[in-house]
């Protein structure tokens, strides 16, 4: 099935409900969508004379044109390649070279330093602007059927990973993969009606629109703030008006939109469900957010090669303090999903027991394809049928998975293993760290020794004593920090991520 009947059919049930909105404004209906999207196929065809299976790039920030190129794309029997909007110019040619594009749809922003890079992306025939008038032509063009020849196997998104070492490898996401990943939504995270709504503070290019499309598949509203990103003021000021309102949040934006000034006075009725993921959401953080919002956060664990779908913990889960291990569960990621296999394994791929730490993998109709023309990446990552995270995690008794960090996040220090998220926990348990991240630094004695970077709470002067303290009061002797770094910011990606390469670049630098 083509993912995009999910908007055929919404056009049909749910025709006069909004379907894309900006701030306050609600802009398109579905019925309105679902009559544009066929033209603006037809558009997009013309303009850069493509064959089903060809893939276009699209460089935008957040807008409700991203919505309409989008299932145009698919309409048309194309594969969308989305691309961040924070990546610099000359990364998102590296990708569109890659993906071997033949047309770009892009904000205005970014045609210029794109079109200086034309000699690097030799397959690419135009770009085009989406805000320009050439693209407002081509909702002129008469309407395209549906590609009905589309089979599951499909490309339909070509993800690409944040590439936080090395270049970014394009995950293939077929229209099966969408399908189920918007099903398994339904299953194990949320129920969506057509009077709700979703805000798309993070980009579309990454979770928030892969979630995007359970809200579409039932006629939700999709909220575009008017900044285009997030802002924690005009995020509350928009969950007080829309209804049903829901979200995919990286835990870093959870953490500004509770410490906002504003949440003080916000009203949060309208506020139905924080979807996050895509980093550890400590339980300081958590209990603190649950205390301020209530009990509305549901957490995904998931990666572009699994989009959003290997575990979670649904809001009934955070909300169950009458279980003994109640905090031990907040900490973790959640059970495996209704339609995946999750098991945790040692360097052979043999299955560990539950309390051991080893691999997480993963199986299921959700794992892609493969990596785009990266077959020894792909064999790697896929071999014995398998998806391999390289995230280190365990099992409890329960079914519960709890990642420690990803496999070249862990220090070695005098033989013993330290896991960095162990040592975040508790030191975010002292009331004036804003944030803090864990590295190894190279020790010429013991391998490595372990290095926290702490974030202060803003006015306020910590001490290693302190945090020592804590560590010593909380946490075998070998795994406290031995260098504390106090910093104002951490490094982070274009997705919130904190760039523990740089910390540890950092660290190397100084010898």
């Amino acid at each position: 099935m083509n993912i995009a009947h999910l908007l055929h059919r919404a056009a049909r049930v749910w025709g006069e409900r909004p379907a894309l909105s900006v701030g306050r404004e609600a802009r398109l209906s579905y019925a309105e969508m679902g009559c544009r999207v066929p033209c603006l196929a037809a558009g997009l065809v013309a303009a850069g004379t493509l064959q089903p299976g060809d893939r276009v790039a699209i460089l935008m920030k957040n807008c409700p044109d991203y919505w309409e190129v989008l299932f145009a794309l698919w309409h048309a029997g194309l594969a969308a390649v989305p691309i961040n909007a924070k990546l610099h110019a000359r990364e998102a040619a590296w990708i569109i070279d890659n993906a071997q594009a033949k047309l770009a749809i892009v904000s205005a922003a970014f045609a210029e330093d794109l079109s200086v890079l034309k000699s690097e992306m030799p397959e690419l025939q135009r770009i085009i602007v989406a805000e320009g008038p050439e693209f407002a032509r081509l909702y002129t063009a008469d309407p395209l059927a549906l590609a009905t020849e589309i089979r599951p196997d499909h490309l339909a998104w070509l993800f690409y990973t944040s590439g936080t070492t090395g270049r970014p490898k394009g995950a293939m996401l077929t229209h099966r993969n969408l399908m189920v990943a918007t099903m398994n939504y339904f299953a194990d995270v949320d129920r969506v009606d057509p009077t709700d709504s979703i805000l798309h503070c993070a980009p579309i290019s990454h979770g928030s629109g892969m979630y995007g499309l359970p809200h579409l598949a039932r006629g939700a509203n999709q909220v575009i703030p008017e900044s285009g990103g997030f802002d924690p003021a005009e995020t509350l000021d928009l969950i007080a008006h829309w209804p049903g309102c829901s979200f995919f949040f990286a835990p870093t934006m959870v953490h500004r939109l509770i410490h906002a000034p504003q949440i003080a006075t916000a009203d949060t009725t309208n506020l139905k469900t924080i979807v996050y993921g895509g980093g550890p959401m400590y339980v300081a953080d958590l209990r603190q957010a649950m205390t301020v919002l209530g009990p509305k956060l549901a957490q995904i664990y998931g990666q572009g090669e699994a989009p959003m779908t290997i575990t979670g913990m649904d809001k009934q889960m955070h909300v169950d303090t009458g279980h003994p291990r109640h905090l031990n569960r907040l900490g973790s990621a959640g059970v495996a999903r209704s339609d995946v296999e999750v098991c945790v394994v040692d360097a052979d791929d043999n299955p560990l027991p539950v309390g051991e730490i080893g691999e997480v993998i993963c199986r299921g109709e959700i794992v892609m394809a493969g990596y785009w023309r990266n077959p020894d990446a792909t064999s790697q990552a896929l071999r014995n049928g398998w998806l391999h995270t390289g995230d280190m995690g365990s099992f409890d008794e329960d079914g519960f998975l709890t990642l420690k960090d990803r496999s070249k996040d862990m220090i070695i220090s005098g033989g013993s293993n330290i896991y960095p998220r162990e040592v975040e926990e508790i030191l975010l348990c002292h009331e004036d760290v804003s944030e803090v991240s864990v590295v190894g630094k190279p020790h010429v004695d013991w391998g490595e020794e372990v290095v926290a970077f702490v974030v202060p709470r803003e006015g306020v002067a910590l001490s290693e004593e302190v945090l020592d303290r804590l560590c010593l009061d909380h946490i075998a002797r070998f795994k406290r920090p031995k260098q504390y770094r106090f910093v104002a910011a951490l490094p982070k990606n274009n997705y919130g991520k904190v760039l523990k390469t740089e910390l540890r670049l950092l660290l190397e630098k100084e010898g």
